[in-house]
């Protein structure tokens, strides 16, 4: 047994450290970040239904279904309780339906993981055939003209690209914007 005395603060260092740390474990209370039930992404999941436009509902690696809301576009509503169906809607409905519905998709995220209703903010992209590129969903709709931008920042990282995109679809009359009063 050791019978040397203790150092005037010897004590004081543990209780220290161990104040930080319930510090910190504690100011994290409350927040998703670092939460595993929070996808890291890229994550590649299987769509089991296209709510709408800019909508979908997945099957995630780990067995949980999710639903999606597209980043950046924003679509006529088909399916919003207290709404009715707005001009372009079941086009763009049917549209994303062809592109993504039975298949699998990877989802990106930005900033912000989640809205207000809880569904995982994502951008959606389906994989490369023969060798071309990754087909980006979220632009695509834009490009068609079935979706105008709907800029939320943070999550605000490819604004200027559904900006530039939507707008040639105006100036071409695609889609929304050459049937439906905007």
């Amino acid at each position: 047994m050791n019978s040397r005395p203790l150092r005037r603060g010897a004590l004081r260092a543990p209780l220290f450290i161990a104040a930080v740390l319930a510090a910190v474990a504690f100011s994290r209370c409350g927040t998703n970040d670092g939460d595993s039930a929070e996808p890291a992404g890229p994550v590649t999941a299987r769509v089991t239904h296209v709510v709408d436009g800019d909508t979908i509902d997945v099957a995630m690696p780990n067995g949980s279904e999710e639903s999606v809301r597209y980043i950046g576009i924003d679509t006529p509503e088909t399916v919003k309780p207290g709404t009715p169906v707005q001009c372009g809607g079941p086009k763009a409905h049917a549209v994303n339906e062809r592109l993504v519905g039975g298949r699998t998709v990877t989802l990106r995220f930005d900033a912000e993981r989640r809205d207000v209703y809880d569904r995982l903010l994502a951008y959606v992209y389906l994989p490369a055939v023969q060798g071309g590129r990754p087909l980006f969903v979220n632009a695509e709709l834009a490009r068609r003209g079935l979706a105008r931008t709907l800029t939320i920042p943070p999550n605000d990282s490819f604004a200027p690209l559904f900006a530039r995109l939507a707008g040639r679809a105006g100036v071409r009359g695609r889609g929304l914007w050459g049937r439906c009063p905007l």
